[in-house]
């Protein structure tokens, strides 16, 4: 039965054992897994039932009131009973902490989405999250990924408008002696009017010819 403590702390995959306050005032929290994929060979996918040992793992999270929580993880390592497998024993793990990590999966979410969606610095959210900026950076390459990996909706209203965009370039042709124009000053830009696809794409010139060569491959 899930207790109170658990459903306050909300991280799926683990359940609380006791909470104790360290002498600095932190509170150090206990776990324990509580998801039973855990006992699953992340090499061959069969379930494990002789436990070879214990492990402890001190993965970060979220930050809690002024001092925070310390998270104690005691999970256990399994032997692999499948003969083929190459892994012999294994560590459990979670989605939200994969073997290895050191935070976990909603704070790395968190510190990506305070850039992408709040607007905030690298800087800025590695000091409210307690973080390096390698780390952040990191979290916010993965949170925009989620974005411009998606696929666009359908388009109802195509805009399409003109930019004027420093200065055209002329070359003289070698062989014929006339000046070519090389890079032009207008260009034309595509927009989703209506929803969020935002700029859909940047074509140089304005012809109609233009246009058409960027419609037809898009």
């Amino acid at each position: 039965m899930v207790n109170d403590t658990t459903l306050l702390l909300n991280l799926d995959g683990v359940s609380v054992i006791r909470v104790e306050r360290c002498e600095d005032g932190r509170r150090r929290v206990h776990l324990a897994t509580a998801d039973a994929s855990a006992r699953a060979c992340p090499a061959c996918g069969v379930f494990a039932s002789r436990v070879k040992g214990s492990a402890t793992s001190r993965p970060r999270d979220l930050p809690y009131g002024e001092r925070g929580l310390e998270f104690l993880w005691h999970k256990r390592r399994w032997w692999c009973r499948e003969p083929a497998c190459p892994r012999r024993s294994f560590t459990e793990q979670i989605p939200q902490i994969p073997a290895g990590a050191r935070l976990t999966g909603r704070l790395r979410s968190a510190a990506g989405r305070r850039i992408r969606d709040a607007g905030s610095t690298v800087i800025q959210a590695a000091r409210d999250l307690h973080l390096s900026w390698p780390t952040v950076m990191d979290a916010f390459k993965a949170a925009a990924r989620q974005v411009v990996e998606a696929p666009l909706s359908q388009v109802e209203v195509l805009s399409i408008d003109e930019t004027r965009r420093a200065r055209p370039r002329w070359e003289q042709n070698p062989d014929s002696g006339k000046w070519q124009l090389t890079r032009d000053r207008r260009h034309t830009g595509f927009v989703d009017a209506l929803g969020v696809g935002g700029l859909l794409g940047q074509v140089e010139g304005r012809t109609v010819a233009d246009v058409l060569a960027e419609v037809a491959t898009t």
